[in-house]
């Protein structure tokens, strides 16, 4: 997944180095950031200026880097002001020693006087040797930064610096910095609200080598279920073709047919109309208000409208099947027909893609009334190489309008998708 260059413009984020053999990590980290359009603040530890040097994180951030020797109160370099002036605070890596002096409240190193002085939402990613990060001590510091305004980025299992493998070892850069954009990017209509997605062509099995797909790339869907993620959704990725390049937090589940995609897509509308319960408001003389929020379904996935009737068990020898092969092909379920019962109180986006010029547009249209969908995203293709690019341009039709949202990259088309959703 290509990270959008504008994504995170405007944004200020703090970013905290401890003294972890992980630090060299951050300069990847802060890159990303950069790469994203934020502007980036870095204080570092004494002992994580033995790792890497200050010139290091300057270089890429074009900002002087704060640690405990240059403190100033003539302007605005010194803790106050600098976690005054961010959006975010980020602590990767953290070491154990850092964990548990955030638990405590200890502030004797300028990174967590300036932890102590941020008011909003403070990231960390732990960075420890197995014992060191499984201690009861550590392990009790982390749930109690858990509740503190804090959220914690997991730990890999992987062969660490001391060569043991274990727990441990910093999360990717890739896994922190989406981590970090899903908290300055969080939309109140979408925050916890269930959102179901599926993705990619599905593939129909001839025998245990051999399948009928088609030439969806499933890159639209994964877009969707990025910004959607960003946005704080709850999303459940139902997909033929993987989460690569992903959030790993991103719950995913694996199918390859039709018939999987319709029994995954049912049970997971299920659990999403059950309802998340969300902290709408909170102050001292209300109660937490507690509000139900309506699911989504995103129907992107490129669904095989035939399957092989008699699927085969093993290989099918060249030899035995002679000069011309005749499949018998039987239609797959219609799963957005299938599913009128259980999406019932959800609202539903259809998507269609056609290669008519004349019709296609008028057969998406009829797809609100035919499949009682709540909107139609339609992609005119011109041929098979209109699969797989970066960009895609999309029609989106309700009942109401009709909006040529033009064409764009993905990403960026995801993101005009759901500001039309949201008026649903």
């Amino acid at each position: 997944m290509v990270i959008p260059a504008n994504l995170l413009e405007g944004k200020k984020i703090l970013l905290g180095v401890t003294g972890s053999i992980a630090a060299y990590k951050a300069l990847e980290l802060l890159r990303l950031y950069i790469k994203a359009g934020a502007e980036v603040r870095v204080v570092m530890t004494p002992a994580a200026k033995k790792f890497v040097t200050p010139l290091s994180f300057e270089a890429l951030s074009r900002n002087r880097v704060l640690d405990d020797t240059n403190e100033s109160w003539a302007d605005d370099f010194n803790h106050i002001k600098t976690s005054q002036w961010a959006d975010v605070m980020v602590i990767a890596p953290a070491t154990a020693n850092t964990i548990a002096k955030l638990a405590n409240g200890i502030a004797d190193t300028i990174l967590t006087q300036c932890a102590l002085a941020f008011s909003g939402i403070k990231l960390i990613a732990p960075s420890a040797n197995t014992n060191m990060i499984q201690n009861p001590m550590i392990q009790a510091s982390i749930k109690m930064l858990a509740i503190a305004n804090y959220e914690v980025v997991s730990t890999q299992t992987k062969e660490l610096a001391c060569q043991v493998v274990g727990e441990g070892a910093m999360a990717e850069p890739h896994d922190i910095f989406f981590e970090t954009a899903r908290i300055v990017l969080k939309d109140p209509f979408w925050e916890d609200r269930r959102v179901v997605i599926t993705g990619g062509g599905t593939r129909e099995k001839i025998d245990e080598v051999r399948y009928i797909s088609n030439f969806s790339s499933g890159k639209m869907a994964k877009a969707i279920a990025l910004s959607l993620y960003l946005k704080g959704a709850d999303v459940c990725y139902i997909t033929t073709k993987g989460n690569v390049g992903l959030p790993k937090s991103i719950y995913t589940i694996d199918v390859d047919d039709a018939k999987e995609m319709l029994e995954y897509t049912q049970d997971a509308l299920r659990v999403a109309k059950k309802g998340k319960m969300s902290k709408a408001s909170l102050n001292t003389t209300e109660a937490i208000k507690l509000i139900q929020k309506r699911p989504f379904l995103f129907m992107v996935a490129a669904v095989a409208d035939f399957t092989p009737k008699f699927p085969q068990q093993g290989k099918l020898k060249k030899s035995m099947l002679g000069e011309n092969w005749q499949i018998e092909l039987q239609q797959t379920s219609d799963i957005l027909s299938t599913l009128s019962k259980d999406r019932e109180g959800v609202t539903t986006i259809a998507f269609k893609a056609e290669m008519d010029s004349e019709e296609g547009l008028n057969n998406a249209r009829a797809l609100l009334t035919q499949k009682e969908v709540d909107a139609v995203c339609y992609n005119f293709l011109d041929d098979a190489k209109s699969f797989g690019g970066e960009e895609n341009s999309i029609i989106f039709i309700s009942k109401e309008k009709e909006i040529d949202l033009g064409r764009h990259s993905k990403f960026d088309l995801a993101e005009k998708i759901l500001q039309q959703a949201e008026s649903l």
